[in-house]
């Protein structure tokens, strides 16, 4: 039987690569297509994958995608309300969360109330609204399947084990492309070398949060959330070849690990096709031409971003969407050549000490706390 598919934020990386398994493989439909504002691109996949509806973010470029699709009977809508009526389409088996950002946590909420199966990118989520979300997600009988290369190897590693045999989780991280660097070469990095990923080929915020280990930081996170597991027993470990992509040891001491090529195809394709797993003929590891895999301890003093969000976490509430949005507040000033590569530390930071902490926040005091962090920062 068909799976239709509602996927936001088909413009990104993780969009395009969910559009081109859909392309390749038999079995999937696409209702609805979202994304912010790449008019142009979102054009051509709607012509070619002829959805139900689209939706853009941004008012502007949905008035001008509209005008671009009206010789098509395809409906166009914009805004927070777009997104909602996109996730919940009757016919619609399964939302594709791959938005970048805080606005992909309502639509979320809205599409589990629908009864959609989730397919879970977008990291503020559980992040943020981890504790709204995972209570709900049960309550209405909804799987959320991660999507993220290393939860997925962990989702992968827990099947069919007892749950309660878990002894700790062991996420992997490249490292990123300043493994090795201390802390006063970190201070002059420059915005191109910290997109240089070495295994990776990610948006830029993700590929400069892979070379802070805030994107590490924030994995841990979605992970207990995720797997129901509190933060000091998910360890995270360097393994710079990216073959590793999680593992998982259980209280005998045995660990179990899901490998593969370092290729977002196949965590995406896991997700839409669960628990069937279907043939991908170029995702191959030559273990003849790889030959060794090695695994360091992560420099925590060094790669504060690691450390923040271990803090942030045990400082529970809201102190997690601080962290992620001082971190988003300091990519863009450091992308925008504004601040060093370590100012992106001191800016977390600083909104970790000064932003008002809130124990349990709803999803309006979610939204607050991220106001309040920008507006802190911007003074």
């Amino acid at each position: 039987m068909d799976k239709n598919l509602v996927i936001l934020g088909s413009t990104g990386s993780i969009g395009t690569q969910t559009l081109e398994i859909v392309r390749n493989q038999k079995g999937l439909n696409v209702s609805a297509l979202a994304a912010n504002s790449n008019v142009s691109l979102i054009e051509s996949q709607a012509r070619e994958f002829k959805p139900k509806l689209c939706v853009m973010y941004d008012e502007n470029a949905a008035k001008d995608l509209k005008e671009k699709l009206a010789d098509t009977d395809i409906k166009v809508l914009s805004g927070m309300d777009g997104l909602i009526e996109a996730v919940s389409l009757a016919e619609a088996d399964m939302v594709v969360t791959a938005l970048v950002g805080m606005i992909g946590i309502r639509p979320t909420i809205e599409a589990i109330n629908a009864g959609k199966t989730i397919a879970l990118a977008n990291k503020e989520t559980l992040v943020c609204a981890g504790h709204l979300i995972m209570p709900l997600a049960k309550a209405k009988g909804v799987n959320i399947l991660p999507v993220d290369s290393e939860h997925s190897a962990i989702f992968q590693s827990l099947n069919g084990e007892d749950k309660k045999t878990l002894d700790k989780i062991l996420l992997t991280a490249s490292g990123g492309p300043f493994r090795g660097k201390t802390y006063d070469e970190l201070k002059n990095m420059t915005v191109s070398e910290a997109l240089n990923h070495p295994n990776w080929s990610m948006g830029k915020k993700v590929t400069i949060d892979s070379a802070s280990l805030v994107n590490k930081g924030l994995e841990v996170m979605e992970a207990s959330w995720l797997f129901d597991v509190p933060a000091d027993k998910i360890q995270v470990i360097i393994h710079p070849q990216s073959i590793v992509h999680s593992m998982v040891q259980y209280t005998d001491g045995a660990v179990i690990a899901q490998l593969g090529i370092p290729d977002m195809k196949l965590p995406i394709q896991y997700a839409l096709f669960y628990p069937e797993r279907r043939p991908m003929y170029d995702n191959r590891v030559d273990f003849f031409k790889l030959k060794e895999l090695t695994f360091f301890e992560p420099d925590k003093e060094t790669f504060k971003g690691l450390k923040f969000a271990y803090n942030a976490i045990d400082m529970g509430g809201n102190a997690p969407t601080v962290f992620n949005a001082a971190n988003e507040y300091a990519v863009k000033m450091f992308l925008d050549h504004k601040i060093g590569f370590t100012g992106i530390y001191d800016i977390i930071e600083k909104a970790l000490n000064e932003v008002k902490h809130i124990d349990a926040p709803s999803f309006e005091e979610i939204l607050e706390s991220e106001r309040s962090c920008y507006e802190l920062l911007s003074r």
